[in-house]
């Protein structure tokens, strides 16, 4: 053949392969990235066995975890002068990072997990806790949902980007922190008090959110927008005592148990703040029947303190609503959930009394655990304690100092990106604005005016194990969660897409 007739034909072989390249990978997403993102999870999922073999519960503290991230970025070429190892005590250190942008006046986008985890006993589980163990199709240990896992797929996102020399025009901030479930040392509190600099952000990614299995199926993607506020309120009635063969009525006991009855009735009204509007409006096409019928009743009802204030002592009264807004409100109640997102709750949690078998009690302790709205009262849920118990003998103390974070309105610029990311991976799935019932550092950072949203991995809802037993991701779940992770750090740092 000729030199030429034989070059001509190499480049029609070449550009037929480029074609078949493109049109298999419009027919088949991620199939001609597939192996990169084969070596992401692969990456992911080390640094999550890591992240769990180092044991970061209270008050062990989280610095060796810490200084092994660290080691990772150095090793990886991020400059010393990007990677930040602070904090108010030696070992609770918090870890900052920074990837920087290519645009310095826009400011930064700041990826938030903690590092630290809750007690786990190795005789509770049917695994080391502090093993990562596959099994099942999941992954095993404590911290693989809150929050280890997320801390992995920030890691080897930014360590992905630095590879392959990947400039944002957002500078890309994580923050690996300290004390979010307990201690004295919180790291985004410390943060924000003393190296703000450092964690300066438009806006902040971190737990709190995520997507609902239900029977096998992926139904919706929640993105926290909103927290309720933990306060705790201790009980207490006291008496001089005596002999056992002696009795008297209405011993300490008997009179913190009876004041605990009164309380278990009390339901604070139902009110609605933006995100809980949105959660039940969208939430009434995805639920469907009746269920789906209450949840828009309600979304449209006009609620007290709708608009975002409360005015003086609503939590002392009933909800006054429409009969059918009434009616729904009463039926969803029903469900522990959707209760939580209405109101605010309290609950006994703890109790202690007594100190001898043959001896009348001297003192009774309760401790009751409280659920704010964001914008409630303490003062007034103290208040409506103290009128639901009607009992002076009975002391209420409320326990430190509520730490309080409005519901920010949301955040377009996060929703889209969010919204986009979810709907290239799941077309099918919507995302719900949702308000988290429990508590996360997000509070802090609203205090602060850096706005957060929660994300995560899908979950089957009925089998939640974090803070429990056998904690568990799946193992996809947790290479869907990088790489939608990954997409959405994308699109707001403003990085180029692959």
């Amino acid at each position: 053949m000729h030199p030429g007739a034989r070059a001509a034909a190499v480049a029609v072989l070449l550009a037929a392969l480029v074609t078949l390249v493109l049109a298999a990978d419009r027919l088949f997403p991620g199939l001609t990235s597939r192996q990169p993102a084969r070596e992401l999870d692969r990456a992911a999922r080390e640094i999550l066995e890591e992240l769990v073999a180092i044991n970061t519960v209270e008050p062990r503290g989280s610095t060796e975890a810490a200084l092994a991230m660290a080691a990772r970025f150095r090793a990886a070429g991020f400059p010393d002068e990007d990677i930040h190892l602070v904090g108010p005590l030696p070992h609770k250190q918090n870890l900052v990072v920074r990837l920087r942008g290519t645009r310095p006046e826009l400011k930064p986008l700041l990826l938030l997990a903690h590092l630290d985890v809750v007690e786990a006993r190795r005789e509770d589980w049917s695994t080391d806790p502090f093993t990562l163990a596959e099994k099942d199709g999941y992954l095993y240990g404590r911290g693989t949902t809150d929050m280890k896992d997320m801390a992995a797929c920030w890691v080897v996102t930014l360590l992905d980007m630095k590879r392959r020399g990947i400039r944002p025009q957002r500078d890309v901030v994580l923050a690996l922190t300290a004390d979010e479930e307990g201690g004295s040392a919180n790291g985004v509190e410390w943060l924000v008090k003393t190296r703000r600099d450092l964690i300066e952000a438009a806006f902040c990614l971190t737990e709190g959110g995520g997507g609902q299995i239900h029977d096998g199926r992926y139904t919706v993607y929640t993105l926290q927008a909103a927290e309720k506020v933990y306060l705790t309120f201790r009980l207490e009635a006291t008496d001089p005592g005596g002999h056992s063969a002696l009795p008297r009525r209405g011993n300490p006991i008997v009179r913190l148990a009876a004041a605990l009855g009164r309380l278990d009735s009390l339901q604070f009204p139902a009110r609605l703040n933006e995100v809980t509007r949105s959660f039940f409006a969208r939430m009434a096409d995805v639920e469907g029947g009746s269920i789906g019928l209450d949840m828009r009743r309600l979304a449209e009802a006009p609620l007290p303190g709708a608009g975002g204030s409360s005015p003086p002592s609503t939590l002392l009264l009933r909800s006054t609503l429409p009969a059918d807004a009434a009616d729904a409100e009463r039926r969803l109640s029903r469900q522990p959930y959707f209760n939580a997102l209405l109101r605010t709750t309290c609950t006994a949690t703890r109790i202690e009394g007594g100190h001898a078998e043959n001896a009348l009690p001297q003192r009774a302790i309760a401790w009751v655990n409280c659920r704010l709205l964001p914008d409630d009262s303490p003062d007034e849920v103290e208040r409506a304690l103290v009128e639901a118990i009607r009992d002076a003998n009975v002391k209420v103390t409320r326990v430190g100092d509520p730490s309080q974070g409005p519901a920010a309105p949301l955040v377009p610029e996060v929703v889209q990106a969010v919204e986009d990311a979810v709907a290239e991976m799941w077309p099918h799935v919507i995302v719900v604005p949702t308000m988290l019932t429990g508590a996360t550092d997000g509070r802090i950072l609203r205090r602060a005016g850096i706005p957060p949203s929660g994300l995560g991995a899908f979950e089957d809802i009925s089998d939640s194990r974090a803070h429990g037993r056998d904690e568990r991701i799946g193992i996809r779940q947790f290479r869907e969660e990088r790489a939608l992770l990954a997409a959405i750090v994308t699109r707001l740092s403003g990085a180029p897409s692959r």
